[in-house]
């Protein structure tokens, strides 16, 4: 699919100013200008992020009653339950609850949901089945429980208090819990809504040990170091692929340093598992190589076995529960395999589907853990609106992914009457619907879609930082770009542009990759450098020369050496 490409022009008054404050490489105070980033102050703060300034964990609504209900809860010894999601923020934000508690003695349970058994979220049934058994007083839920009214109702009848924390998109209904600590509800003043679910998570850890320490609580014994703890907000922040910026930036880097320390045996034994050196872990290895195996306890199995292996204390334990994660991971990528197979084809034989703005599709037998999976590798291929629902006993459960520019979560709320439930982010949402409601839902979803956007919205997008020649590119330049990492959504690595490159030297690799040998003056090798362009065109493959090249910067590591080398994103 043709890209349209768009370069930036940072204003060369803010570059000059952030060269001024920070002595940075030029190319990256260009950068950090297209990051949003204007003045010195804000760039020396972007390079070198501090807990110390993270904001009050105060601002956010609620915060205050919550902290007094749970010191409440830990002086009377009440039993606490922890209900988390099963995604890697969910299972992240327990893990660190879990710990925290447990740090200062707490009678604590957790509950994470069976996907296919139990459903999304805490709701009514899990009161009787869950809580009144273990005689909980005190219910914590972590990354959901902003839509469970329901369930907040049932367990206040029973005497069980509910402090709800979450980042998701809610409606102006919040749940009558004792507190919902959501920094998207719309009366939070915190400007905070950009945390992940276990982010939310840790503001009230930092929350909870400062009242303690108001209290006297730890006269005569270790507070914690919440920076222990950094390691899983990382984990789940990048994992669900919240905006890098704020305090997910501070929290990510610090967290990213203790990830690599191999302080965590089960994070340790699963960078094993997947081939990655847990000494040079970065956002790329977390989004493509950890966080699948950890999704896919939750997808295919149960997520509590991606729960134990965090708080595991054991290499050797923590090793066996890294295999059986990898297993699940290997079933997950061929259930995943088989259903894309399955609905390329169906595109294939009506192609007339793609006339319209959006796909919706629904199918018996379809395995609900990898419809978020399916659906955004169908939105990467068919560049829409995409949307998956698995059907059984009359009942659909769905995953919608969007593209840029399309509050999904604001569609699908103009969508409510045809569907039973529905929540998430502006970019990713489920839902439940009857299946005689599908085609009702479908059609309202295209017309909401058409209204809300344009047809340029429908060409994908490239956005060039800036130019550079390849005779540009330096090591000093590689070790400067370091000081922007980490890379991730709202803060992507840098991609430049170079035009009139020739191909020196080309490789096929793998089928469908090709390494190549670059310069911008032919026969030249001097400024030469190395490339690999993944997935290639086949249109592509035979060409001597690029009118144009958008590409990333990374060191191609081997037997102890390094090189530069080009990732080669578009070619034309």
């Amino acid at each position: 699919m043709e890209k349209s490409w768009e370069i930036l022009k940072p204003n060369p008054e803010a570059v000059r100013r952030i060269i001024n404050a920070t002595h940075v490489h030029p190319v990256v105070a260009s950068i950090l200008v297209n990051r949003g980033i204007q003045e010195g102050e804000d760039a020396v703060h972007f390079l070198s992020p501090a807990l110390n300034r993270l904001r009050t964990p105060f601002s956010m609504a609620d915060m205050t009653k919550a902290v007094h209900r749970i010191a409440l809860a830990l002086d009377k010894k009440e039993n606490i339950l922890i209900f988390g999601d099963y995604d890697v923020d969910g299972i992240t934000a327990t893990a660190c609850l879990y710990e925290f508690f447990k740090f200062l003695g707490a009678d604590v349970f957790c509950h994470i949901p069976h996907r296919s058994e139990e459903g999304y979220g805490f709701q009514a049934h899990h009161v009787h089945h869950c809580l009144v058994p273990k005689k909980i007083g005190l219910l914590i839920t972590a990354d959901c429980g902003s839509g469970s009214h329901d369930a907040v109702r049932k367990a206040n009848a029973s005497g069980i208090d509910v402090i709800v924390t979450d980042h998701h998109q809610v409606s102006s209904d919040l749940p009558e819990a004792l507190a919902v600590i959501n920094p998207n509800r719309k009366d939070c003043p915190s400007g905070l809504g950009h945390l992940s679910g276990v982010g939310v998570v840790y503001f009230l850890i930092i929350a909870l040990r400062k009242h303690l320490r108001e209290k006297g609580v730890w006269k005569g014994r270790t507070e914690p170091n919440l920076k222990r703890f950094s390691d899983l907000v990382a984990l789940g922040t990048i994992a669900d692929m919240v905006p890098l910026i704020h305090e997910n930036r501070i929290l990510s880097k610090i967290g990213l340093e203790i990830i690599r320390s191999g302080r965590r045996k089960g994070l340790r034994a699963l960078a094993e598992s997947s081939g990655t050196p847990i000494g040079s872990i970065d956002t790329e290895d977390i989004a493509f190589r950890l966080s699948p195996r950890l999704n896919a306890a939750g997808r295919i199995g149960h997520a509590d076995a991606a729960f134990h292996l965090l708080i595991d204390n054991d290499l050797d334990s923590a090793r066996e529960k890294a295999v059986l994660l990898g297993k699940l991971n290997s079933r997950r990528q061929n259930l995943e395999k088989e259903l894309l197979d399955e609905i390329d084809q169906y595109v294939r034989k009506f192609p007339r589907m793609l006339r319209n703005r959006t796909l919706v599709m629904s199918g018996k037998g379809w395995h609900e853990g990898v419809l978020g999976i399916v659906a955004s590798k169908l939105v990467e291929k068919y560049y829409r609106p995409t949307i998956l629902i698995s059907l059984k006993d009359g009942i659909g459960k769905g995953s919608a992914r969007s593209i840029p520019g399309l509050d999904l979560c604001r569609t699908l709320d103009s969508c409510r009457n045809t569907l039973e439930r529905f929540g998430g982010h502006i970019m990713a949402a489920g839902l439940k619907i009857r299946s005689d409601n599908i085609q009702a839902f479908a059609d309202d979803f295209e017309k909401a879609v058409a209204r809300s956007t344009r047809p340029e919205d429908f060409i994908p997008k490239i956005t060039i930082d800036c130019k550079l020649q390849l005779e540009n590119i330096s090591s000093e330049l590689l070790d400067s770009l370091d000081a922007v990492k980490p890379y991730g959504t709202g803060n992507p690595a840098p991609l430049f542009m170079a035009d009139d490159v020739h191909i020196v030297s080309s490789k096929i690799v793998g089928e469908k990759h090709r390494r190549m040998v670059l310069s911008q003056k032919p026969g030249e090798g001097k400024q030469a450098k190395e490339a690999i362009q993944f997935n290639i065109n086949p249109n592509l493959a035979m060409k001597e020369r690029f009118a144009r090249i958008a590409y990333r910067l990374s060191w191609n590591r081997w037997e102890g050496r390094k090189n530069i080398q080009l990732i080669v994103e578009e070619a034309q």
